[in-house]
């Protein structure tokens, strides 16, 4: 099945998650170099998933590095304690889970009142009715395909009905359709058939030894994904 809504361009998100930390400022340049849309940012806590990461200075730090799209998702709870000290690091978008908190409009709300857009981010386990409610709040969408937690997971092949039923609840709105778990040059077809249009790509984009292999990762997955639009 092609993708229903092919006006909404194609974007690579590489993970920083999966990329060499020593050398992270050069990690972030290299993947922009080499192709990339956005960089996704994965923000856990150690509490709402059994991972720490990094938190706001860390974003601060890369900021000047590069004006691509910082996409920021915050698998953290509570969330809204957290959301004016990433915008102010330089998130150009927040994403909150559906999980993590009592008040997800709230949330939202207090995202764009920062200046940022806004997404809402739905694990394996929680059904779309969860965020029907607020599609007039979000810019984004983010499918779990994954349970969070963790990089380098298997692509959960339930979720992919999922993404086809929120693609459809999304209908014309101007909201991107991201997915972020086990997307490969081999699995991306998958979600793209289904209607995403953002994919967080970690291991797939930072594999090899550097800017030539992460260009040819790159090109590998934009490929595998706009083909499903042909």
């Amino acid at each position: 099945m092609s993708n229903p809504n092919p006006s909404s361009p194609i974007r690579i998100a590489p993970s920083i998650l999966a990329a060499n930390f020593s050398r992270l400022g050069q990690e972030v340049t290299d993947a922009i170099e080499a192709g990339a849309d956005w960089v996704h940012l994965d923000v856990m806590d150690g509490h709402f998933v059994p991972n720490i990461t990094f938190g706001p200075d860390v974003v601060k730090s890369l900021r000047p590095l590069t004006d691509a799209v910082f996409d920021c998702h915050l698998m953290i709870s509570p969330a809204d304690t957290y959301l004016e000290a990433f915008a102010k690091a330089g998130a150009d978008i927040i994403t909150v889970h559906a999980e993590a908190g009592a008040h997800l409009h709230r949330s939202l709300q207090a995202v764009r009142a920062l200046g940022k857009k806004a997404g809402v981010a739905i694990n394996p386990a929680t059904p779309e009715s969860a965020i029907e409610y607020v599609l007039d709040s979000v810019d984004l969408i983010l499918v779990m395909t994954v349970n969070p937690g963790f990089g380098g997971q298997k692509y959960v092949e339930a979720t992919t009905e999922k993404i086809r039923r929120v693609r459809r609840m999304i209908g014309d709105r101007p909201i991107d359709l991201e997915v972020d778990g086990g997307i490969t040059a081999e699995t991306i077809a998958v979600p793209a058939g289904a209607g995403a249009n953002v994919f967080v790509a970690g291991s797939a984009v930072y594999k090899g030894a550097g800017l030539a292999d992460y260009r040819a990762n790159i090109e590998a997955l934009r490929q595998a994904a706009e083909a499903t639009r042909r």
